[in-house]
């Protein structure tokens, strides 16, 4: 099942379903640093050059791993660069670095549950995108006090990001722009900000990820501005000239249990009882197991859905709690339906719908993706990890393993979200 935004021109407004606040400017350009000993920059497109630029970094050093993506990344013309690393970078140094190596490069990211690079999944690394500022004009803002994030601050917040984006002369407004979100993972507060942002983006596509932390489930961040947040969100609003297209898609089928949501703290996330027992062993029933064997293994493989019109939006179980309650992802209200569900092909959906994508916009040039850590996970188990991770990186899919998708205001799980944006040798009137 996908949801993409697609039509004529491809970076319509129009929504379609498919097939089962601070702006930081530019200023200074940054300095050029002595080659790291590491691989040369990957530049994804031959046509623009250096349209983007794509890295990455094994090293713990943060400062070593800052001078690593600088020396891949850094030329003229290098207007933005968005990264997600592993939480087990030393994050207040790292910040340090970062800023330091791209000073006046506008500068976001978040920490990952595992991330995405040139050369497919990676773990305990950093992977990072350069964007040409003759090709894309981006504006970041941070969302600092999440639990009083207001309309009118959305609003605020918006204008003040389309005013950056105005003022780089690359397109038009309408039609060619996208929105990315990234927030703090473990905030909870990812639907009430999604929502309030939704309103003031009006037409313009918006995805993005809620931040990771290697699978601890203990402390998430983003970036903004050269420093780590807790409790908060960063938000990019892209114009660009080139094609792109915003899409969702998961392989998750439907089973036949259905279970009714009897009683919930939608706040916390978690579900006290589903049909009126103890929510995790309804759950450990539907799912076939006992309950003693609730694991993150079974979350992964057998999650729970709402059904909205004639699609299914994915619930996923984040942990069993002592009184047998569930605590999920996402959250979840009292007296709606869940469906159970299972999965199909997850590799063979991914390339359906990336396939699809490429073939509106042209060859792409990068795609940048969010891609759940529970999809991972089961990649793992079920033994297709590696060649996922070899598509990855044949469609020059760039990003990370996230605690949740974001998709024109919606919180999801299990899915893998994100833009693919086509080369400028596609598109009629770039560079």
């Amino acid at each position: 099942m996908a949801y993409m935004r697609f039509g004529a021109p491809i970076k319509s407004t129009e929504v379609s379903l498919a097939r089962p606040g601070e702006v930081v400017q530019s200023t200074d350009q940054p300095p050029m640093l002595e080659p790291a000993l590491m691989k040369s920059a990957t530049t994804l497109s031959t046509a623009a050059v250096s349209a983007v630029r794509v890295a990455s970094s094994n090293t713990r050093d943060p400062v070593l791993a800052a001078t690593h993506l600088a020396s891949q990344l850094n030329h003229e013309h290098l207007g933005c660069v968005l990264f997600f690393c592993s939480a087990e970078y030393d994050l207040l140094r790292l910040g340090t670095a970062l800023e330091h190596v791209f000073a006046g490069v506008r500068v976001c990211g978040c920490t990952s549950a595992g991330e995405i690079t040139p050369e497919g999944y990676g773990r305990g690394c950093i992977t990072a995108i350069g964007f040409d500022q003759r090709y894309f004009a981006i504006g970041c803002a941070l969302i600092s006090e999440l639990e009083s994030f207001s309309l009118q601050g959305a609003q605020d917040l918006i204008d003040g990001l389309l005013s950056t984006c105005k003022g780089g002369n690359i397109a038009p407004v309408k039609g060619n722009t996208f929105a990315i979100t990234l927030l703090d993972g473990l905030s909870s507060r990812e639907e009430l900000v999604l929502a309030t942002l939704n309103s003031a983006l009006g037409s313009i596509p918006h995805f993005g990820g809620s931040a990771g932390d290697d699978e601890r489930l203990a402390n998430t961040h983003v970036f903004y501005d050269g420093c780590f947040h807790t409790r908060a969100a960063t938000v990019l609003l892209v114009n660009t000239s080139l094609d792109f297209r915003v899409f969702s898609t998961h392989h998750m089928q439907e089973r036949n249990d259905k279970l009714v949501v009897t009683s919930a703290d939608s706040d916390s996330r978690t579900v006290f009882e589903l049909n009126a027992e103890p929510a995790g062993e309804a759950y450990a029933r539907a799912a076939g197991v006992a309950f003693e064997d609730l694991d993150r293994k079974t979350f992964a493989l057998r999650p729970m859905a709402v059904k909205i019109g004639n699609h299914y939006f994915i619930r996923s179980i984040q942990r069993v709690n002592p009184d047998k309650s569930l605590t999920f992802y996402c959250a979840v209200e009292t007296g709606i339906v869940m469906t159970a569900m299972e999965p199909g092909p997850l590799l063979d959906n991914l390339r359906q719908h990336l396939q699809e994508a490429e073939a509106e916009v042209g060859p792409p040039l990068l795609t940048i993706g969010c891609d759940c850590f529970l999809r991972r996970l089961e990649a793992e188990l079920t033994g297709v990890a590696e060649q996922t991770s070899e598509f990855l990186k044949a469609h020059k899919v760039i990003g990370f393993n996230t605690y949740g998708e974001q998709f024109e205001g919606m919180h999801i799980n299990q899915t893998f979200t994100g833009v693919v944006i086509g080369q400028p040798d596609a598109s009629a009137g770039d560079l």
